[in-house]
């Protein structure tokens, strides 16, 4: 069968990965893609935002499925328009994506439904939303509507933090249109995990769960990215922890979803925090994470096309998902500057050193090509990911990769697993 994959980052290079290695799966085509993944597919020169000539290039082809990994082309209604073109695609339509898109519906959704989110008020004014940061204090938790591209989320510890984030939200739009306006929220404590599942529009299939160092920083210092490294599986979400994760948020918002009259199909992925064996939920996605899907699929059994075929077929409660019985540890390289203005261009040495490791999966996030070399093109670079018999096994893997790794510039986390 052939597959087209919608994205150019570490997630997708993961998922074309792990595609190329299905007993059923004969040609992968990757749009845009990037330097990696074009060792074991073909990369098309078409912006994913052009639907009318992907449709024309999927029905030329007899691309058999197509999965989105960005969530950009989901905001815009890819699947919408796919779906009605009669071709097969993984990932929600335009209404079902509200949920991970838009920070606003999501919260309001959870609390219309009674389930565990951190308390939260939402502000279209600015100096509204500055009185009532005096007026509760620091910790507190400051996110634009907006889930695409920028994150858009800020921990702020101090008064100036927290307004200095309102501003860039709300005055100087540096999350596009402001829209619904900024959340503020408490800031809970506890463990942050990330937890993802397979859901057909009917039933759901978890995936085991993964920790994503979002700051930049070693000791989680510095401004929150979309991630600097993740291991997998997280150990304060023992079988215990899992069931009540699936018995009072996953199970409950499918209902919900369902009761709603939202049909969601894709993966649905969940920021949880974990208080005392109590989750909370912190924010909803509708695509696979980055960089847990590298962290995570190195672990993965089950043909993964399998899998996705089965969620797009509305089958998956017959299927079954296998793991290694092995721990994953991902550590992603960024360039200078992430996550504000970076340098591209720059020439990466020790790719195919690192690529020969034994237990070690190297994926692309922001390359190209510049004449015979590898070059950066783009925030977050390489993500190298190692599997062990323990988080201290394959941290210690996955850091001798990182070792065979040299441009100008990059920077990465040295207590990812620690």
């Amino acid at each position: 069968m052939k597959v087209l994959v919608i994205g150019s980052g570490g997630r997708e290079h993961a998922i074309a990965w792990r595609l190329s290695q299905s007993r059923h799966v004969n040609k992968i085509y990757c749009c845009p893609g990037n330097a990696g993944m074009a060792e074991i597919a073909e990369c098309i020169d078409v912006s994913p935002a052009n639907f009318d000539t992907l449709i024309d290039f999927v029905k030329y082809e007899w691309i058999d499925l197509t999965i989105v990994g960005s969530e950009g082309s989901l905001l815009e209604g890819i699947v919408d328009v796919f779906e009605k073109e009669g071709c097969k695609i993984f990932g929600p339509n335009r209404n079902a994506a509200q949920l991970g898109l838009s920070r606003v519906f999501a919260k309001d959704f959870l609390r219309l439904h009674s389930l565990p989110t951190a308390e939260y008020k939402i502000f279209t004014s600015y100096l509204h939303a500055e009185d009532y940061v005096r007026l509760k204090g620091t910790p507190i938790v400051i996110k634009a509507d907006r889930h695409v591209e920028r994150d858009g989320l800020f921990i702020a510890s101090t008064i100036e933090e927290a307004t200095d984030a309102l501003r860039l939200i709300m005055r100087d739009r540096g999350f596009g249109e402001p829209g619904k306006g900024a959340i503020i929220e408490e800031s809970l404590k506890g463990q942050e995990v990330s937890f993802m599942l397979f859901i057909d529009g009917k039933t759901i299939l978890p995936l085991p769960s993964s920790k994503n160092y979002r700051h930049l920083f070693d000791d989680d210092k510095g401004p929150l990215t979309e991630g600097m490294g993740a291991y997998s599986p997280e150990p304060v979400v023992t079988k215990e922890v899992e069931a009540v994760i699936m018995k009072k948020i996953m199970l409950p918002l499918s209902k919900a979803l369902n009761s709603e009259g939202i049909k969601y199909k894709g993966l649905l992925y969940a920021d949880l925090m974990i208080d005392r064996g109590k989750p909370y939920v912190l924010d909803l996605r509708c695509s696979f994470g980055d960089p847990e899907t590298q962290t995570m699929l190195p672990r993965l059994k089950t043909d993964f096309f399998e899998i996705v075929l089965a969620t797009v077929e509305e089958r998956i409660a017959d299927a079954t998902l296998e793991w290694k019985p092995r721990t994953s540890v991902c550590v992603v390289i960024s360039s200078k500057g992430y996550p504000g203005k970076y340098q591209e261009g720059v020439i990466i040495r020790g790719l195919q050193k690192a690529k020969a490791m034994r237990d070690v999966v190297l994926f692309h996030s922001g390359t190209s090509f510049l004449n015979d070399d590898i070059v950066t093109a783009g925030a977050r670079v390489v993500s190298l990911t190692a599997l062990g018999t323990s988080i201290k096994d394959a941290r210690t893997k996955a850091y001798e990769a990182v070792e065979k790794i040299h441009f100008e510039g990059m920077h990465y986390r040295k207590d990812i697993g620690m």
